[in-house]
């Protein structure tokens, strides 16, 4: 299968290209080669690689950037899919596109299912839910992955920068009311790779299994990377930040998994994350 996978330099495009390359040929531009904001050059570039399909892994994902510009937010996750959309539907051609738990208020008991309503509380969670309903209203033939807390072994992300700012302070403060799935990008990509292959087209959550706060998820980086950093639980009210996270974050996976589909525990994804940052700096 040919794809055309937006978003090709960061995490997740990264991982898809790694990790399907040997069963797929995979065209990835990062933002620079495509601006998915051109409705023109989403058609150019469709029709310059004639995909099977299109994952959309690229987007604003600057929560806090989001609430400080919305119009830009908008412009990208909204915008910038809604051309994906009209673009695959007008080919022929399967969509997938990659959303966020962030679409929920996060006020739940219980994690949130494919199938509870969205209710975004933040600009970033609202213009990717406008990515969501342009994807379900132009190109029937789509796959909507809802996701969250994605990590990998470089770039910009919270397993990073909690390392660097092991490095930086003798005790760290870290929001313990707030929780979700922390994912690791590979095990995203392969859950991805593997919905592809049925037409079993409709809205799916991938993510780890499990959940955890950001301050078990930090505490947890620390002891498996051997740092010995006093961590304190903080509610997220002493943690000011332009954007308000869900409180609860966390998505169970009940379509994919009845397709097979399941990602494994997220601390031991953690862990092979961990181990292959140390290769690669080895």
């Amino acid at each position: 299968m040919k794809l055309l996978v937006t978003g090709g330099s960061g995490q997740l495009g990264r991982a898809i290209v790694r990790l399907g390359s040997d069963q797929h040929q995979i065209v990835a531009p990062g933002s620079v080669e495509l601006d998915v904001t051109s409705a023109r050059a989403v058609r150019s570039a469709i029709s310059e690689t004639r995909p099977d399909l299109v994952i959309h892994a690229g987007a604003m994902t600057d929560v806090d950037g989001c609430e400080r510009d919305p119009i830009t937010a908008y412009r990208i996750n909204g915008l910038g899919t809604q051309n994906l959309a009209a673009a695959t539907w007008s080919a022929g051609i399967p969509l997938l596109y990659v959303s966020t738990n962030f679409v929920f208020e996060g006020e739940l008991d219980r994690a949130y299912l494919e199938f509870d309503a969205p209710r975004p509380i933040s600009v970033y969670g609202a213009s990717k839910l406008a990515g969501e309903h342009a994807v379900a209203a132009l190109n029937p033939q789509h796959y909507i992955v809802r996701t969250a807390m994605v990590y990998d072994e470089t770039g910009r992300n919270f397993v990073n920068s909690m390392l660097r700012l092991a490095s930086e302070h003798p005790k760290l403060t870290i929001v313990n009311d707030q929780s979700g799935n922390p994912t690791y990008a590979g095990d995203l990509a392969l859950g991805i790779l593997l919905l592809i292959e049925q037409p079993a087209f409709g809205t799916y959550h991938l993510t780890n299994a499990g959940t955890a706060s950001w301050y078990e998820w930090a505490v947890r980086i620390f002891e498996l990377s051997g740092l010995d950093i006093p961590v304190e639980p903080i509610p997220a009210s002493q943690f000011k930040r332009a954007a308000t996270p869900p409180a609860n974050g966390a998505m169970q996976n009940m379509a994919a998994a009845s397709l097979g589909i399941e990602l494994p525990d997220w601390q031991d994804a953690l862990r092979r994350c961990l181990q292959r940052r140390i290769e690669q700096a080895g």
